[in-house]
């Protein structure tokens, strides 16, 4: 654990699931932390990441190294956290909030964002959505650990998967707004085509969505494909690296999504992408350079894509070149990590 007295910013990750703020989190910060004092706190934080226990945020000093720390929160309870640590027990915090979502904010959030020190977006279009400035900082993506595997076929076998045929995926919770029903329907019409080809699916379903997940496993049933639809248990942020690597496509169906890190997690390891319409897809995937994409809900222009992109080889190898490229061009981790520094040296330099 950091001494909390040298701790300059604080990243708050309130929420125990995995979830695309909490992989943020976790990456972000151990590259944040050769540059400045930060660290993350939360009820469920990898040891390799620099963190204080949460019980600490009650008794740190009132004012860190140099004067004001800055609070850097992703989530309303996390704002509400940060609020109450400076109002309620008085210590000297700017407050810092990302935002991701691309859709009207409710009223609790909009008055939570105008008490902010300083706001950031995650694309234009989240920008767009917002009622005060933000500045705009994509995210990122850690090009040395996401990286094209040296051997994908013993890498499958490392991690008990088919070791021939195209292998397609799809990763994060399960539940209609992230599409996993509209990609498992389009695998069925995919496979069929494509008899030596398999699909993973890998996640959590949480709550209700717990019979949503049952009733994909009984079409998948239904459709005699338990053999060749493989539903996979969650893997923690720092195992997900491997599973891209073995895939030869990648599928992000979502019917709405806020930004959508899964698509370049993929394409730095150079495995292309079939992708809807929604968050920062567009920005992120070069339609018919480095994969596809399609309109959100339509399922099957999404089998086509993924029919077509496995049809031609020869371009699939140009695709998985072109997309580990483009995130080594556009969108590398260290460069939001020092987009985000620069913000935070602003906010310490006030109020010393």
């Amino acid at each position: 654990m950091t001494d909390i007295k040298s701790v300059q910013v604080i990243a708050p990750n309130f929420k125990r699931r995995l979830s695309g703020v909490t992989a943020t989190v976790v990456r972000l910060v151990p590259v944040q932390a050769r540059d400045i004092n930060i660290v993350a706190t939360g009820p469920v934080i990898p040891p390799h990441v620099p963190q204080i226990p949460l019980r600490a945020l009650l008794t740190m000093p009132r004012c860190g190294p140099d004067g004001p720390r800055v609070w850097h929160a992703r989530r309303n309870l996390e704002m509400i956290g940060g609020l109450a640590l400076k109002y309620l027990l008085a210590k000297r915090l700017k407050l810092m909030f990302t935002s991701a979502s691309q859709r009207k904010q409710t009223g609790l959030t909009r008055w939570l964002i105008r008490r902010m020190d300083a706001v950031v977006a995650t694309s234009d279009k989240t920008a767009a959505y917002l009622e005060c400035p933000a500045t705009v900082v994509t995210h990122g993506i850690d090009t040395d650990g996401f990286a094209p595997a040296s051997d994908r076929s013993a890498l499958r076998a490392q991690l008990g998967l088919p070791v021939d045929g195209p292998l397609i995926g799809c990763y994060g919770r399960i539940r209609a707004q992230k599409g996993t029903d509209a990609y498992v329907h389009a695998m069925i019409e995919v496979l069929r085509k494509h008899p030596h080809a398999k699909a993973l699916v890998m996640g959590r379903a949480v709550g209700e969505d717990a019979g949503f997940l049952e009733a994909l496993h009984d079409d998948v049933r239904k459709a005699d494909l338990t053999d060749r639809i493989l539903f996979m248990p969650e893997v923690p942020t720092e195992a997900m690296a491997d599973w891209y690597a073995v895939l030869d496509l990648y599928v992000a169906p979502q019917r709405w999504e806020g930004f959508g890190l899964t698509p370049i997690e993929a394409m730095a390891t150079g495995c292309p992408v079939i992708a809807t319409r929604v968050g920062a897809f567009e920005a992120l995937i070069e339609h018919g350079e480095t994969g596809t994409l399609v309109a959100p809900d339509d399922i099957p222009a999404l089998a086509a894509a993924t029919d077509a992109a496995l049809a031609d080889a020869a371009r699939l190898t140009r695709w998985r070149t072109a997309a580990r490229a483009r995130v080594e061009t556009h969108f590398s981790l260290e460069t939001e990590a020092q987009s985000l520094i620069t913000i935070y040296r602003q906010l310490l330099a006030q109020d010393r």
